[in-house]
């Protein structure tokens, strides 16, 4: 082998490992955000969410889909950017509890009707006014919205609920200190 193509197979490999190191640090990066709300799936859990091999496992939306099915479906669709395919999953859902209705709310403001959103996490709120993550994604809508001091009163509700070391206190504080108010 010349040096030249030892160069190129060292340069290969180096780019391969890089790649799929890449891919474990993104997964562990997401894998706090999502602690106590992220769904689970045996069967599915093992492909990248949302890939064409995972899209097969949890299959098309069905009447014949449990609510749990549903959810997960959904939950992993908005998670991925796929937000008008999560809210058909969701909607479908025959009950709809906090868990997703919060989900709609995420899946609607990212689309770009926070107002919208914001109905979603109240009805989660009436349900489960302890359900912190709809209160985190609450006060990302206020931030949205420029409604500062709203954001940082559900940061208030979260840290009476679950203390200011929680992953859903941190998200919303993480949040609020990167807040630039626009300027229109």
């Amino acid at each position: 082998m010349g040096r030249n193509q030892w160069a190129m197979g060292l340069v290969l490999a180096l780019s391969v490992a890089a790649f799929f190191s890449a891919a474990d640090v993104a997964a562990k990066a997401i894998a706090p955000l999502t602690k106590g709300v992220a769904p689970q799936n045996a069967s599915c859990d093992h492909y990248v969410k949302s890939s064409a091999s995972w899209r097969g496992c949890i299959g098309r939306l069905s009447a014949n889909k449990t609510d749990d099915e549903l959810f997960y479906a959904g939950y992993w669709l908005a998670k991925t950017g796929r937000f008008d395919e999560a809210l058909q999953f969701l909607n479908s859902t025959r009950r709809k509890d906090e868990r997703v209705l919060t989900y709609i709310g995420f899946a609607t403001r990212k689309s770009g009707h926070v107002k919208d959103a914001l109905t979603f996490y109240q009805k989660a709120l009436v349900l489960n006014p302890d359900f912190v993550i709809a209160r985190s994604y609450l006060g990302e809508a206020h931030l949205t919205m420029g409604k500062l001091e709203k954001a940082r009163a559900e940061l208030r509700e979260i840290a009476k609920r679950c203390g200011n070391s929680c992953v859903e206190y941190k998200l919303l504080e993480d949040a609020i200190a990167h807040y630039k108010p626009s300027r229109t």
